[in-house]
């Protein structure tokens, strides 16, 4: 039997006891005035004197506060119950306000009326996200930054000033603390099933929420202070995250998949259909808040199968909740052996690129951090994303499917995906960005031709013939740097008779960024080396376009006759650096891309003393900086920018015969 049909939970037997039974020990009933005044607040000490805490140094005392809190918050669940919509919103909806999510709250009222498990733990997964950046909002009133983590936030002493200690004590029993329910981390990295999360954790959250509303009102009148709510995070071109085709038809192959695949534990099955219900619902954000835990269990079961492990699959325990994630499973390394998970994959860089570019890459969409931490407007979610993210889960389902399952694999539906799935490269490492950089900097210098420019009849031929020494030197030097580099081009890309316009291309560059470079763990030195090619590219760029920008300026106003003659000079000095400037920036940029495809094969090599290297790199970032000064409306300083090209193409010229460039190294 597989091991994905054997498994009945992924909570370890402490862990689940602590939510499943611990707080069903004490079954007397509990009276919700209590802890619910008349005029519809809550009492916060009746519900703070269940909080437990430590003899030895007055810490919370989780257990004991969960086995408290139980019958309270079953008391709490069983009153919601009691209510109508109506009434609901009668008595709670002022107090989700400051939420700035108020609609939701709502539907999880109506989800624990029905108390449908799946729904019960999607609907607490949203709750908490959106509490957690509510908090944040309201940690901003005092603080600076705010914590990244919600166990760090909900210790913070900005949040005691507002809600008091023991309000936050309450909070920590739910979600926050490794040592309590942890329901948070428990439900988003995918250990719980849905009938092992009680409703009555939801409803009691529901209930604390409307009462932290309540508190910070008082707050507000007291201090006069308003909460102001930050910025969703909006996903910006989403055509780079249109990797895989997705239709209905995949959908119905997908739902027949997810029964049979031994990427998926069965206990989790209902997770899965309703994600893919949700998609068909257009509920974009519930499907992939459904789907990202599915998919960090399904890899978790490779990875403990493939490295040996069985016990870190039923771990949801302190010391390792927060280890058996992404970070782990695809790390390189795993206890000083090599991690095995990658070996099994049959595109190991496909999966794992995906779900760096996905998940982890800073500039990346990073979909699973944002959507837990409450930074995406859940009502705007958008389908391109939630698209990739089940084309993948498809992927997945295939390729991880008995042999008998031949069929699916080769659906006329499902074969295209799979072969795009194939053929997937990083999009958002810092490496794949650079080569992004390089090539939107050369269409930005290929407009240069294009740009207007004083008629000949115009131009004195005292002023025409101006500077041409100082730029025929200089195109005589980038000609020489070609040919020394041209061994190294794509022999396609290359032509002896006008080097300059034949070599250095667009079509060059295409060929070189087209290049495969692994960018799965990429050693220090090449992202150190890749930091300092970006900034150099960034400047070129910031060049080019303060160069298009000047010119068109220039001639309007030459063309107009509002240049006065030391504006004119300058002007026709402009005009004639271009002639150099252009074939320089295209240099750097192919000089970027050349090293960019061999920096890998040379830091394998030792010795190799890249901080020296560095040290040239650097010299080059200098030589761009200053240019961006020199090219600015305010300075044009046009004479200085060929003394300032002359130092920094002899430099390039030196290294280049010192064979001290990578490409040459990796030879």
């Amino acid at each position: 039997m597989a091991l994905s049909d054997s498994v009945t939970t992924c909570l370890s037997p402490p862990v689940h006891y602590v939510i499943c039974k611990l707080g069903f020990e004490k079954t007397d009933t509990y009276d919700i005035n209590t802890i619910l005044s008349e005029n519809g607040e809550v009492c916060w000490q009746a519900v703070t004197e269940h909080v437990c805490y430590l003899k030895s140094d007055q810490s919370v005392d989780y257990i004991e506060s969960i086995r408290s809190l139980g019958p309270v918050c079953e008391s709490v669940n069983l009153h919601f119950k009691s209510l109508t919509k109506q009434q609901f919103v009668i008595q709670y909806a002022l107090w989700f306000r400051w939420t700035n999510c108020s609609e939701l709250f709502l539907e999880v009222f109506d989800v624990l009326q029905y108390t449908q498990t799946t729904e019960v733990a999607l609907g607490l997964m949203k709750l908490t996200s959106c509490l957690e950046r509510a908090l944040g909002d309201v940690y901003l009133l005092i603080g600076k930054d705010c914590p990244f983590l919600l166990r760090d936030l909900l210790a913070s002493e900005q949040l005691a000033v507002v809600f008091g200690q023991a309000v936050m004590n309450v909070l920590r029993v739910f979600i926050g603390s490794p040592y309590g329910l942890n329901l948070r981390n428990v439900l988003w990295h995918g250990f719980a099933s849905p009938q092992e999360i009680p409703a009555k954790y939801c409803a009691m959250l529901l209930f604390l929420t409307a009462g932290l509303g309540q508190l910070l009102q008082t707050y507000l009148l007291q201090t006069k202070c308003i909460l102001v709510h930050r910025p969703y995070v909006i996903f910006v071109n989403l055509e780079e995250l249109d990797v895989f085709p997705l239709n209905h038809e995949m959908l119905s192959i997908a739902e027949e998949l997810v029964k049979l695949s031994s990427f998926v534990l069965k206990t989790m099955l209902p997770f899965w259909m309703a994600a893919l219900k949700a998609f068909k619902q257009s509920r974009y954000a519930d499907c992939v808040i459904l789907l990202l835990p599915q998919l960090e269990v399904g890899f978790r079961l490779l990875f403990t199968t493939t490295n040996k492990c069985p016990n870190r699959l039923l771990t949801a325990e302190v010391k390792f909740l927060s280890k058996v994630n992404y970070d782990l499973m695809l790390a390189k390394h795993l206890d000083n052996e090599v991690n095995q998970l990658p070996a099994v994959l049959e595109e190991p860089t496909m999966a794992s690129e995906f779900l760096w570019d996905f998940l982890n890459h800073q500039e990346g969409p990073r979909i699973r951090d944002r959507l837990s931490h409450g930074e995406i407007n859940l009502e705007a979610f958008p389908r391109e994303v939630a698209n990739q993210i089940v084309a993948f889960a498809v992927t997945l389902l295939c390729r991880f499917s008995d042999e008998d399952m031949f069929a699916f694999k080769e659906h006329m539906v499902i074969k295209p995906l799979m072969n795009c799935a194939s053929c997937y490269r990083s999009r958002f490492h810092p490496i794949s960005r650079l080569k992004k950089q390089v090539l939107e900097c050369m269409k930005s210098i290929h407009l240069w031709p294009e740009l207007p420019t004083v008629p000949e009849e115009h131009v004195e031929t005292t002023k025409r013939l101006e500077g041409n020494a100082e730029s025929s030197t200089l195109i005589l030097m980038i000609s020489e740097i070609i040919s020394q580099l041209q061994q190294y081009m794509p022999q396609n890309c290359c032509s002896s008779d006008d080097p300059i316009n034949s070599v250095l291309t667009e079509r060059l560059l295409i060929a070189l960024c087209d290049m495969y470079i692994c960018t799965l763990y990429s050693p220090r030195p090449v992202l150190e080396i890749v930091v300092v090619l970006r900034k150099i590219s960034t400047q070129c760029h910031q060049v080019s376009e303060q160069v298009i920008a000047g010119t068109e300026l220039r001639y309007k106003q030459w063309m107009n006759k509002t240049l006065r003659s030391r504006q004119r000079h300058n002007y026709l000095r402009m005009l004639n650096s271009i002639k150099f400037l252009s074939p320089v920036l295209r240099l750097i940029l192919v000089l970027i891309t050349l090293e960019l495809v061999n920096v890998h094969l040379v830091c394998k090599k030792n010795p190799f003393d890249y901080q020296q290297y560095l040290k040239f790199l650097k010299s080059v970032l200098q030589y761009t900086e200053n240019l961006v000064t020199y090219t600015s409306p305010g300075k044009n300083k046009w004479d200085e920018t060929v003394e300032l090209t002359n130092k920094a193409l002899i430099k390039i010229r030196e290294i280049c015969d010192r064979k001290l460039m990578l490409m040459q190294l990796a030879t």
